[in-house]
């Protein structure tokens, strides 16, 4: 599609860590947001609260569910794209409520599909997540690399993934799958990695952490925006899934060495077992093979690790009166 001027997108999941950050890339870009975000009886729009105040009058924020269909359909009314990231996402909270991971994600998407089918919508964006490849089979890992959820969020995501690409193929929906590996940043939940470090080494004198083998695909949360709204714009990337990556894999051991160091305190590192996921359900290894993403978005990652990470620390010492950071485990 062309430029976002005069042109609507919907985000969904807007008030959430990526979907606020994409919502400032659409302003940014110029285009009219709708922000959907879930209704809450407090009011609350999530990260969108602490966009820059005239980022934030410039959206219009819709309170709704996503397993309500009726209200996704009004939300979409007028809008030229979708860009999906509406999801529950905490990995060790899928193992003891998978059902509900079912009803936001799955059914959830469905209702997205629907309502983007419906309404004539030039472009959807499905959000999807490294996490459906399960361990690396091969590596890099590219777009071909077999899918082997092993949680149930990730199964969701497989099936989410899938329906989007079936009404590719049964509607002609004008929709693309974005495949972000792991993803860190302001505004992210105390439940991810690089947070979860950071944040115990801000207030404790120890940090805990689970396994310290597995390797990880880190990419700051501004590039993975970017990658999702040129998902959005590029042409000749309907029906294809891309993966957002940085293909440079670090141990969380490592990780956690560069965090604290970001971080200027001297705390000492544990293992904490209450911190691992189930052995069958570790995903050892992920490295993304993202050349799909350079060929055809012209995408690439433009914030090294480590400035990522001095960043994030930065943003996280300020925002620290948002953490609890005994509640999360890795």
């Amino acid at each position: 599609m062309s430029g976002w001027s005069g042109r609507r997108a919907l985000v969904t999941g807007a008030g959430g860590f990526i979907g606020s950050h994409v919502v400032e890339e659409l302003v940014r870009r110029g285009a009219d947001v709708r922000a959907f975000v879930r209704y809450t009886s407090r009011g609350d729009h999530g990260w969108l609260e602490d966009l820059a105040p005239d980022v934030r009058a410039s959206v219009d924020v819709y309170a709704g569910d996503l397993a309500n269909p009726e209200a996704v359909a009004a939300a979409t009314d007028g809008a030229a794209a979708i860009l999906h990231l509406g999801a529950l996402i905490p990995i060790p909270y899928s193992f003891r409520h998978p059902r509900e991971f079912v009803a936001a994600n799955v059914e959830g998407t469905l209702n997205v599909l629907e309502a983007a089918r419906r309404a004539g919508v030039g472009r959807m964006v499905h959000t999807s997540t490294s996490e459906v490849y399960g361990s690396a089979q091969r590596v890099p890992m590219d777009e071909s690399h077999p899918l082997h959820p092993q949680s149930p969020y990730a199964a969701t995501k497989v099936a989410a993934d899938q329906l989007v690409l079936s009404y590719v193929r049964s509607f002609e929906l004008p929709a693309v799958v974005a495949r972000p590996f792991n993803t860190y940043g302001p505004r992210q939940s105390a439940r991810a990695i690089v947070p979860t470090l950071a944040t115990q080494a801000l207030a404790r004198d120890v940090v805990r952490v689970g396994a310290t083998s597995p390797t990880r695909d880190l990419t700051f949360v501004t590039d993975t925006a970017a990658g999702i709204v040129r998902c959005a714009e590029a042409d000749g990337v309907v029906g294809e899934v891309v993966n957002l990556g940085s293909g440079t894999e670090v141990t969380i051991g490592d990780l956690a060495v560069k965090v604290l160091e970001a971080v200027g305190r001297d705390v000492a590192l544990e293992t904490d077992p209450a911190r691992m996921r189930p052995a069958a359900a570790e995903v050892d290894r992920l490295l993304a093979d993202a050349a799909k993403a350079g060929s055809l978005l012209g995408w690439q990652p433009a914030v090294p690790l480590e400035d990522g990470l001095r960043r994030t620390v930065e943003w996280l010492r300020a925002h620290l009166d948002r953490y609890r950071p005994d509640d999360y485990a890795v």
